[in-house]
């Protein structure tokens, strides 16, 4: 009787395994499919154009800031003002860049990415041409909020499509060649703003931001949606919004977006003080600042190269504990004997860069695995959370008296700070699909 009883259990197991098993595969074909319909139906653009358009809008953030860097100083002396006031500039951009991604992601969830797209475009196209007609810096400031919300949608969709489009290696790969490809932005445009500022002033820089935003809102009418009426959020507008909530309670994508958003606290207070470090500091001409800002941004767009071909299939835990400690050794190396030379400022933060891009890839595909459904909101919160982060280091760096030592004591407390969380996240019973 009891042996009975034992294998009438073992029966209903198998019956339960394999229709677990049958769903899992019909679900993993249902996805597939989907995401083959999502390339197919872009009958203008195609994957390769796809592609290209991602690209793009993966490069407007880089675009929007490092283009106009070389000409931060010589703005100070045409408004009038000190500094820190058209640092704001800047710090305004991204903080509300940050609101707008929050905000988009989900909006992109509800009413399609296509639609978000066009809309966060017009808005940042048209607030290039007002920053471009400034009178002064207030104003500067302002259309620079409004730039920063609509670039927010760009990179929030950006990020969605990926997710929409492609999934396992093939997303990993996806993932590093945008990401290498649009470093050609932040090594091309300090370069071209250098060069700007030979034939004009700083307008010249805005006017080329209003240009590459009518081009992507070309673009953005030509792509077809590639989110499906069955993905879509149907409650309200707060409830959509409430999705960011509901993504944010899960523990397994949060704390891995905040120790891969670290990086950003630092990187981001190297992009503030950069012209001022070249330039006021070290007493160089914005044309060879732009040069050394270049040469960063070149070495870093090998970066995700780097992890594609060789590193993908490292332990991914040690992976993450030996980047962060290099991290660590940059910053100490800056703050040591980066004050001495341009040059070796130069060595000592180049690598700190090249290894935070190797990481991206990497980090990007782990937080997105964690997260099932609302695509939009995790895109929101990966991009949102990384540059407030971004804003409080932009912060945090200008306020050194020393401000090489600062930069490098930041990079170096990056690294020790994603060391320790990592250690704990590994040792806690949060999950981490694809690294436990």
């Amino acid at each position: 009787m009891e042996s009975r009883k034992t294998l009438q259990q073992t029966d209903s197991h198998k019956r339960a395994v394999f229709f677990y098993a049958k769903s899992k595969l019909i679900f993993i074909q249902k996805g597939g499919k989907l995401l083959a319909e999502n390339i197919k139906k872009q009958k203008f653009l195609g994957k390769n154009g796809l592609i290209v358009f991602i690209t793009l809008m993966n490069m407007f953030i880089p675009l929007s800031t490092d283009l106009y860097l070389p000409a931060l100083p010589t703005m100070s002396t045409y408004f009038g003002v000190s500094s820190a006031l058209t640092n704001l500039t800047l710090v305004s951009f991204f903080f509300f860049y940050a609101v707008g991604t929050l905000f988009w992601g989900p909006m992109s969830d509800k009413y399609g990415r296509k639609k978000v797209l066009i809309v966060g475009t017009i808005l940042y196209v048209a607030a290039s041409a007002v920053c471009a007609a400034s009178a002064d810096v207030y104003m500067m400031i302002v259309a620079r909020i409004v730039q920063g919300i609509g670039a927010g949608a760009i990179t929030a969709v950006s990020m969605a499509l990926i997710k929409d489009c492609f999934q396992g290696k093939q997303r990993e790969t996806i993932l590093a060649i945008v990401q290498s490809v649009a470093g050609l932005a932040p090594m091309i445009a300090p370069v071209l703003g250098a060069v700007l500022l030979q034939f004009t002033d700083w307008r010249g820089s805005f006017v080329v931001l209003t240009a590459v935003g009518a081009v992507c809102l070309l673009l953005a009418f030509l792509y077809q949606e590639t989110l499906s009426d069955e993905e879509r959020y149907e409650g309200t507008i707060l409830g959509s919004l409430g999705r960011l909530v509901s993504v944010g309670k899960n523990m397994g994508f949060l704390v891995r977006c905040l120790i891969f958003s670290l990086y950003n606290l630092a990187f981001m207070g190297y992009i503030a003080m950069s012209s001022y470090i070249y330039v006021d500091y070290f007493g160089l001409s914005e044309q060879v600042y732009s040069y050394f800002f270049a040469a960063n941004a070149a070495l870093s767009m090998v970066g995700p190269i780097l992890y594609v071909r060789f590193m993908t299939g490292f332990n991914k835990k040690k992976f993450a504990m030996i980047c962060f400690a290099l991290y660590a050794v940059c910053g100490a190396a800056i703050a040591l004997i980066g004050h001495t030379s341009p040059f070796l400022f130069w060595i000592g933060f180049a690598p700190f860069s090249l290894i935070g891009t190797i990481t991206r890839p990497f980090g990007t595909n782990i937080m997105l695995d964690q997260q099932n459904g609302d695509t939009g909101s995790a895109s929101s919160l990966i991009n949102g959370v990384a540059t407030i982060l971004g804003s409080v280091g932009m912060m945090c760096a200008s306020m050194w008296a020393d401000i090489v030592f600062g930069l490098g004591f930041m990079i170096c407390v990056t690294g020790i700070v994603s060391i320790i969380c990592w250690m704990l996240l590994m040792r806690s019973a949060v999950p981490c699909r694809g690294v436990k």
